[in-house]
């Protein structure tokens, strides 16, 4: 009877052994994706905008018969408020997740960091926010990025300001994070080069409500042009706000950052006329239209400045396990690395360094919306 009992218990034993395995086969068939951007604080708008984009793009591809070889694709986001450390910390997370690719960050002062710790586990990253040139200048093999970088859209900035707007003088002010100082630095950079005189380059504090000090040295300064580079647009909103209350006459041109519509929605009258640079999307195109009528039937709004490259991010991490036919990241990065598919922002193509480059169109928000205004790739207005 003993032996009975003891063959029992070890016949049980080897079902739930076999079962955990059976469960962790099936578990290991998930394809589980990340997402990291600030869910919360000042940025996160612009955050928020990048964890739906991601969402659709998953949708998307599960409506399309999803990857063979998995079960399910999960998405995991986690919030790095624009934090270094706390993006660190997020990446730990993700990587407890046992996730095999990221889509994030959006500061690039939360990116670089947390890539060098992804990096440590060989997790792919593609990056739909961070501009800074840094992100892809490090040599991280699986590093991407589907939005354009700084070095491309300073100068196009300036070619505007000298051969469109006819820009003399300039006043240039940024928050000192990692892309918006250095952003406008390059600005800077390019406008001596070009023979436009930079007045001044001054600095305010992220988290700064008053702006009064730096527009005061605006208003006195007296510029053709003032270039404003802070890192989201509800401060670039405030910004612009009292600036007209001020009575500063200067025409006022933003970066990507603070392209969003909450640009428009803060500042109301006083954004009208007000020029701001980032990556050409074509609206018109089919591949975008169907991505907007996807956006809005799921998210139920409207996509956001960095929603169609989140989107592009997660598809082609997708596209490339698909046709790797494993979340093996050298296979993976060889697949990205032949990637050349027509997405919602452009046409998806990366480079050796990681990098998909961007063709930065001028908008000016005309009658309450963002309206093309100049192609820099052409030098044409629209």
């Amino acid at each position: 009877m003993k032996r009975l009992l003891a063959l029992i218990a070890a016949l049980a034993v080897m079902t739930l052994v076999l079962t955990g395995c059976g469960e962790e086969e099936k578990a290991g068939k998930v394809l589980r994706i990340g997402t990291m951007s600030p869910l919360t604080g000042p940025y996160a708008a612009d955050g928020n905008d990048i964890r739906q984009g991601a969402e659709i793009a998953v949708e998307v591809m599960k409506e399309q018969g999803g990857v063979e070889g998995y079960t399910d694709i999960q998405l995991f986001s986690q919030d790095t408020a624009c934090d270094p450390k706390q993006a660190v910390a997020a990446a730990n997370k993700l990587i407890n997740e046992k996730v095999t690719a990221v889509v994030g960050a959006y500061c690039s002062s939360s990116t670089i960091p947390s890539s060098e710790t992804l990096a440590e586990e060989n997790i792919v990253m593609l990056t739909p926010a961070s501009t800074s040139p840094q992100v892809t200048e490090r040599g991280l093999p699986y590093m991407f990025r589907t939005c354009g970088r700084d070095d491309h859209q300073a100068p196009a900035a300036v070619k505007f300001m000298k051969d469109v707007a006819d820009v003399k003088t300039l006043f240039i002010v940024d928050d000192k994070t990692t892309y918006s100082q250095g952003l406008a630095d390059g600005v800077s950079i390019a406008a001596k080069a070009a023979g436009i005189e930079v007045l001044e380059h001054d600095h305010v504090n992220q988290g700064d409500k008053d702006y009064s000090a730096v527009l005061t040295k605006v208003k006195a300064a007296n510029p053709d042009m003032f270039y404003i580079s802070l890192q989201n647009s509800a401060t670039g909103a405030l910004m612009v706000i009292q600036a007209r209350r001020m009575g500063i006459n200067a025409t006022f041109m933003g970066q990507d950052a603070v392209y969003h519509p909450n640009l428009i929605e803060i500042g109301k009258n006083a954004a009208e006329g007000m020029f701001c640079t980032f990556g050409a999307i074509d609206k018109d195109a089919p591949a975008f239209k169907n991505f907007l009528s996807k956006y809005k039937a799921i998210a139920n709004n409207e996509p956001g400045a960095y929603s169609a490259y989140s989107f592009d991010s997660t598809m082609a991490y997708m596209l490339a396990v698909k046709a790797a036919g494993s979340t093996d990241p050298a296979k993976v990065r060889a697949e990205l690395m032949k990637l050349d598919f027509v997405g919602a922002s452009k046409n998806v193509v990366y480079d050796e360094k990681g990098d998909s480059g961007s063709n930065y169109t001028v908008y000016q928000i005309k009658d309450g919306k963002f309206v093309p205004y100049w192609n820099s790739l052409t030098g044409d207005k629209y």
